[in-house]
């Protein structure tokens, strides 16, 4: 299938602006007619999977949500006063169908529900990987778009109850119908994304800057640097909880920096020390080798190697994942970690707000999700 939005297609917004290499929608640029009539399935009540459902009913959209039988969560859906389903079930009542479940079983759910998809209905994800690596073929008389909300989803529904927006990204893989951007524009804005601005993208771009993003920066590149910076120095014989201290437990404090001003917030308000000393040493770290070895990660994720390997490891049941899981959980600065962590008066704050809605949806352990799934 020919991804849409990899064309000139144009689509009016009321704020373009040359800041942006990408469009950016926002409410007024959203129409509720193009949703408000529709009935909309939500498999699985997840992180994402209960915030888009509960937003989506606040919002006026008929919603039923699609769990298995024996789920956990079928309990929560209707305490929460939504209509609950099987997926088949709740697939064929829908003229969209959001499938909200980890990567690696929406496989599995949408051979489950395909023979429910009538001309003219909706899929839709937010995350890429199983259309663009064509893990998932859709009819061709079906619209496939993308709503993927750049938050987790406590956040997201949070937020929509504080009369907020979260950022989100829009892609078109498929427009059937002629009305498939409309649609997705008016499911954003159900669920509260245009109120903070939607980006444009392609479901081939939301993935492979997703997957090097995790790999390369923030869930692999991240932790490598942490753990190469704390065993250097103690091996050089610093203590290990001042290893902690100066190499992860700070790190969250420049990362909310950059997050609230970008680096530029971050080095203003850093001591100066601090600034000559990243700005002349961070590049013997982060080198021109390093810079290559991004390459060869991103080459791997354009060309499908990463997304061929990672579906052959859980056919295989993940025995390699399992392994450097258990290396990771293992290693010293996690037992560190833990006895210091107990030391800070904040441990136990909010913490209603950082366990996720862990329901049955939510991958487990041995099934975890990519991160923003």
């Amino acid at each position: 299938m020919t991804d849409t939005t990899d064309t000139n297609e144009t689509f009016d917004a009321a704020d373009s602006t040359d800041a942006f290499d990408a469009t950016v929608y926002y409410d007024e640029d959203a129409d509720s007619d193009y949703i408000e009539d529709k009935t909309v399935a939500v498999l699985g009540y997840g992180s994402q999977g209960h915030a888009h459902a509960q937003n989506l009913a606040d919002s006026g959209v008929d919603v039923v949500v699609g769990l298995r039988e024996n789920s956990s969560s079928r309990d929560a859906v209707r305490e929460d006063g939504l209509r609950v389903a099987t997926p088949v079930e709740a697939a064929g009542q829908a003229d969209v169908v959001s499938v909200l479940v980890p990567d690696t079983v929406q496989p599995a759910v949408y051979g489950d529900i395909e023979d429910e998809l009538d001309a003219g209905d909706t899929l839709q994800f937010a995350h890429g990987f199983n259309v663009h690596y064509g893990q998932i073929e859709p009819p061709e008389d079906v619209d496939v778009t993308m709503i993927a909300p750049k938050s987790p989803g406590h956040l997201v529904r949070r937020n929509y109850e504080h009369d907020e927006g979260t950022p989100g990204l829009l892609a078109v893989y498929q427009d059937a119908t002629g009305e498939a951007k409309q649609e997705a524009l008016a499911y954003a804005q159900a669920i509260g994304c245009t109120r903070a601005g939607v980006v444009e993208t392609t479901f081939r771009e939301e993935t492979e800057t997703d997957l090097f993003g995790e790999q390369a920066v923030l869930c692999g590149g991240i932790t490598e640097l942490i753990e190469a910076g704390y065993e250097t120095l103690v091996d050089a014989g610093y203590s290990p909880e001042m290893a902690y201290f100066e190499c992860l437990n700070e790190m969250k404090l420049i990362v909310d920096l950059m997050y609230e001003g970008g680096l530029g917030e971050m080095w203003d308000s850093v001591s100066d020390t601090a600034e000559y000393g990243g700005l002349t040493r961070g590049e013997a770290v982060v080198d021109d080798s390093v810079r290559e070895n991004m390459q060869d990660v991103l080459e791997e994720v354009q060309n499908g190697e990463f997304a061929r390997e990672w579906i052959t490891e859980n056919q295989a049941g993940r025995p390699a994942y399992r392994q450097r899981r258990l290396a990771e959980q293992n290693h010293e600065i996690e037992t560190v970690g833990e006895h210091l962590r107990d030391l800070f008066a904040w441990a136990d704050d909010g913490e209603d707000d950082q366990t996720a809605e862990s329901t049955d949806e939510q991958p487990s352990e041995s099934e975890k999700a990519p991160a923003d799934d």
